[in-house]
C-alpha cells in the first residue's frame, strides 16, 4: 500500500474502456452518483451538476475531514463539478447545451422533477437522438407509487430484503450500508452498457428506468417462485441461509465466529471427516442438500460443538487445509490490514489536495486490458464550472453574468 495514486500518477483515461464517453450527472447522494462514479472509474468524462452554495449533500455526510466528507473522495473521484441552479431557466439552458453533446445523462430525482425544469428526456432526445438517459427513482417512472419519495432503505424493505435480515422473532434490521441505492446504481450501469451496445448498432439513444425496489427484488433469488408454487413465505433466519445446509456462523472458543459453508455434497463430506464425524459423512440420508436441510439443526449443533473448542484462527486453518469454504467476519480494521486486499490493489492511497493521504477502496471490476484508474481527486464545489461552460461555447461575459446572478458558482478566471 505504499504507492500513492493521484491525478499526476493515475493511468491516462485515453487507455480506459470508456474513454471518450461524455456523461452528465444530475443526481445527488448515492444511487445516481454511484452509477456515474463507476463510469468515471473506467475513463468516462463525468460532469457533475450540483446546486450552488450547498452542493451535493453527500459532501457533508458522515465523518468530515477539513469540512468535507471522506466518502465524497470516493463517490466523486474522477468527476468535474459544475455548480449550476437547475431551477433557473438559464441554468436549464446550460443543461440542454451539455445534453446536446453528451452520450449519457444520469439523474435520480423524484419522477416529474426533470419535466418540471423543462428537461424531460423526450425533449433532450429531440436535441440529441443518441443520448442515453438513466433515471433512478424509488418506485420507477410509472405505476401508482411513482410520486412517492423513495430512499434506498425503503426500496430494500419493499424489495423483500428487510424482512429477511433478522433473527427469527426479532425486529428486522437494515443492512449497515445503502445497499438498495448501490444495487440500483449497478443495475443502472448495466442498462447504460446495454443501451450503448444498441446505440452502436442503430445510432439510437433511449431511456433507462431503474426503480430502487426492483433492483433489490431482482436479487431475491427464489423468493417469489417458492411463494407461487408452495405458498411459502420465507422468514428471517439469522446467520443461516434457509433451504441450504449446512451454512452458518459458528461461535469459537475465543468469542469470535467462523462462517462455514459446507453445503456442497463433497464439501460436506470433507467437513464431517475433518471434525471426526465420518458417520455423518457416509450417511446416505445426508448425501444431498435436501437430506441435510431436513436435519440442519443437528448438523449445526455438531459443527458448533467442534468450533467451540477452537479459536477462530484454528478453525479457519483446519478448514482451509480441508478445502472447506470458510472465513471470519471482517471489521474495517481487518480489511485495512489484510494482505489479500493489498495484493488485489483494493486499498488505494490517494494524495489529497492538501498533501495528506487517504486510503480508499480500489476499483472493481478488474479488466486486464483497460483497467479503471483514479485520475483526479473529487472536485471542490464548482471547481470546473467555468471550464465546462467555455467548452460548450459560452463567452467570458456570459459566464460572468451567470455568476453575478448566482446561477453558477465557480472560481474567478
Amino acid at each position: 500500500m505504499d504507492k500513492v495514486t493521484n491525478e499526476a500518477s493515475g493511468a491516462a483515461s485515453r487507455g480506459a474502456a470508456l474513454a471518450g464517453l461524455k456523461v452528465l450527472e444530475l443526481g445527488q447522494l448515492i444511487a445516481g452518483p454511484f452509477a456515474a462514479k463507476t463510469l468515471a472509474d473506467f475513463g468516462a468524462e463525468v460532469i457533475k451538476i450540483e446546486p450552488p452554495a450547498a452542493g451535493d449533500p453527500l459532501r457533508k455526510w458522515r465523518l468530515l475531514k477539513d469540512g468535507t466528507s471522506v466518502w465524497w473522495q470516493v463517490q466523486s473521484r474522477n468527476k468535474r463539478s459544475l455548480a449550476l441552479d437547475l431551477k433557473d431557466p438559464e441554468g436549464q439552458a446550460v443543461v440542454r447545451k451539455l445534453a446536446a453533446e453528451a452520450d449519457v445523462l444520469v439523474e435520480n430525482f423524484r419522477p416529474g422533477a426533470m419535466e418540471g425544469w423543462g428537461l424531460a428526456p423526450e425533449d433532450l432526445l429531440k436535441l440529441n437522438p443518441r443520448l442515453i438517459v438513466l433515471r433512478i427513482s424509488g418506485y420507477g417512472q410509472t405505476g401508482p407509487y411513482r410520486n412517492r419519495p423513495g430512499f434506498g432503505v425503503i426500496g430494500e424493505a419493499m424489495g423483500g430484503l428487510r424482512h429477511l435480515t433478522a433473527e427469527p422473532g426479532r425486529v428486522p434490521v437494515r443492512v449497515g450500508v445503502s445497499i438498495g441505492d448501490t444495487l440500483a446504481a449497478l443495475h443502472g450501469v448495466i442498462g447504460i452498457l446495454l443501451a450503448l451496445q444498441h446505440r452502436h448498432a442503430t445510432g439510437e439513444g433511449q431511456v433507462i428506468d431503474v426503480a430502487l425496489y426492483e433492483a433489490v427484488f431482482n436479487c431475491m433469488e427464489s423468493l417469489l417462485p417458492e411463494y407461487s408454487a408452495f405458498g411459502a413465505v420465507r422468514g428471517p433466519a439469522g446467520s443461516a441461509l434457509p433451504g441450504i445446509a449446512p451454512t452458518n456462523a459458528y461461535r469459537c472458543s475465543d468469542g469470535g465466529y467462523a462462517l462455514i459453508a459446507g453445503n456442497g455434497d463433497s464439501i460436506f463430506r470433507r467437513l464431517m471427516a475433518l471434525i471426526g464425524r465420518e458417520d455423518l459423512a457416509s450417511d446416505p440420508a445426508l448425501a444431498d442438500n435436501a437430506g441435510r436441510v431436513a436435519r440442519v439443526q443437528e448438523l449445526d449443533e455438531v459443527i458448533g460443538a467442534w468450533t467451540a473448542t477452537r479459536t477462530v484462527d484454528e478453525v479457519l486453518a483446519a478448514l482451509d487445509q480441508a478445502s472447506v469454504p470458510a472465513g471470519r467476519i471482517y471489521t474495517v480494521a481487518d480489511i485495512a490490514a489484510d494482505p489479500h486486499y493489498q495484493a488485489r490493489d483494493m486499498l488505494q492511497q490517494v494524495r489529497l489536495d492538501d498533501g495528506s493521504t487517504l486510503t480508499v477502496p480500489g476499483i472493481v471490476p478488474k479488466l486486464s486490458r483497460t483497467p479503471g484508474s483514479h485520475r483526479r481527486n473529487a472536485p471542490g464545489l464548482g471547481q470546473d464550472s467555468e471550464a465546462v461552460l467555455r467548452e460548450v461555447g459560452l463567452t467570458p461575459q456570459q459566464i460572468q453574468a451567470l455568476k453575478d446572478r448566482c446561477v453558477i458558482q465557480g472560481a474567478s478566471a
